[in-house]
């Protein structure tokens, strides 16, 4: 991770395949394409990958989120519940759709808690959102379970987590819908777009049509196509899809990188007693994007993160001091700072964020490193790397 460390000569015939037809969208123009529809080729590649039955390119993850809330239905009233650990986008798609984000605990995981959903659980809830962070997966039996029982659609933002899975079935493809993220720093690239993911054909059709401004599709004149609902445009072009198609043919090769240099890394820090790591669900099918580990106590993992910088070690994250990625650093949430006015439905059914506590998502994040994964690393590059880790967490104890 990410993908553009193996960009090559496949990114550059497949885009220049889009320049030369000179048909930079994904619909229409038919005559002058010359055969070539890489969006619509890259949403079968990633359907053959994931084995699902449908995918909906989109613009980035962040619109993915928004048309699979806006395909299931959600809106003003809806409450959705979500970890306190994830991207800022979780919330914003939430907040977009007209529904509340209900705030809850992570466990061990560094994913949403079974048991603080299950408590978070109103007659306005319509959604949870397991958030697939830093590479690796829920505990999706259980909050399946969970949302089984009340009914509850489950949708995975599976945007940090493209080629994980879980007990054999790819991540994004477990609940009613899946999210992903192809943007630049992301496992595979498009440079910016997503993907939704489903299983249901009722919710394929909208979903294509919800992201092309409502249109139908039907017929082979644009101008004439239907509108059965309102939509937007969250289409991706063909240009970043053509990058996408050629990133996602990599997908085995990225893996197995991945997963070689995280072993070697893991492996080493495993000698240091005080290092525990982050449960995984399905260890086999973790992503291996990210290595993340925990130190006993917050204070001792700050004297990692100074050991770090000292030592030369770079790409890594304590996300407790983290603006985009954790609830205790989003003011803009928690005080509801919006370009247009917040509905009422939100600002009675909101947590108050500036009070609320949340004592084990904090314990578990102010002790956790999150190091990430490079793919352009040679051998010699992680072991260096490797030892130069073991020695400065040592410097510390």
């Amino acid at each position: 991770m990410p993908g553009f460390e193996f960009f090559g000569e496949a990114e550059r015939k497949e885009v220049n395949d889009v320049l030369d037809s000179t048909v930079l969208m994904r619909y229409g123009f038919d005559g002058m394409r010359n055969g070539h529809w890489k969006a619509k080729e890259l949403e079968q590649e990633l359907q053959n990958r994931l084995g699902v039955k449908h995918a909906q390119l989109t613009t980035s993850g962040t619109t993915a989120l928004n048309v699979a809330l806006a395909i299931l239905g959600v809106g003003a009233g809806d409450e959705v519940i979500m970890p306190t650990f994830t991207f800022v986008a979780t919330f914003e798609s939430i907040m977009n759709a007209g529904a509340t984000p209900i705030v809850v605990e992570i466990d061990d995981t560094l994913t949403l808690d079974p048991a603080a959903v299950e408590a978070a659980i109103t007659p306005k809830t319509k959604v949870v959102m397991p958030v697939h962070m830093c590479g690796s997966m829920a505990d999706l039996d259980a909050l399946k379970a969970i949302c089984d029982q009340h009914d509850l659609f489950l949708l995975e933002d599976a945007c940090q987590a493209y080629a994980g899975t879980y007990k054999g079935k790819a991540l994004g493809t477990i609940g009613n819908v899946g999210c992903f993220s192809f943007d630049y720093v992301k496992t595979i690239t498009c440079g910016e777009g997503g993907a939704l993911v489903m299983n249901d054909d009722s919710l394929a059709i909208v979903a294509d049509q919800y992201t092309d401004h409502g249109h139908d599709h039907i017929g082979n004149d644009r101008g004439a196509e239907e509108h059965p609902y309102m939509g937007y445009n969250f289409r991706i072009s063909e240009l970043n899809a053509a990058v996408g198609l050629a990133q996602v043919r990599k997908t085995d090769e990225i893996l197995s990188v991945q997963r070689r240099n995280k072993k070697i890394l893991k492996e080493a820090l495993a000698t240091v007693p005080e290092v525990s790591f982050r449960r995984l669900p399905d260890e086999d099918g973790d992503s291996a994007t990210f290595l993340s580990f925990f130190m006993p106590t917050a204070a001792l993992s700050n004297k990692v993160v100074d050991a770090f910088k000292e030592f030369g070690i770079d790409g890594y994250w304590n996300y407790f001091n983290n603006n985009w990625h954790y609830i205790r650093r989003w003011d803009h949430l928690a005080n509801l700072k919006s370009l247009f006015p917040i509905s009422d439905h939100i600002k009675n059914g909101m947590q108050d964020l500036n009070t609320m506590k949340f004592p084990n998502s904090d314990d578990y994040i102010s002790r956790n490193i999150s190091c990430l994964i490079k793919l352009s690393w040679s051998r010699k590059e992680v072991n260096d790397r490797a030892a130069k880790m073991v020695d400065a967490i040592k410097s510390v104890l």
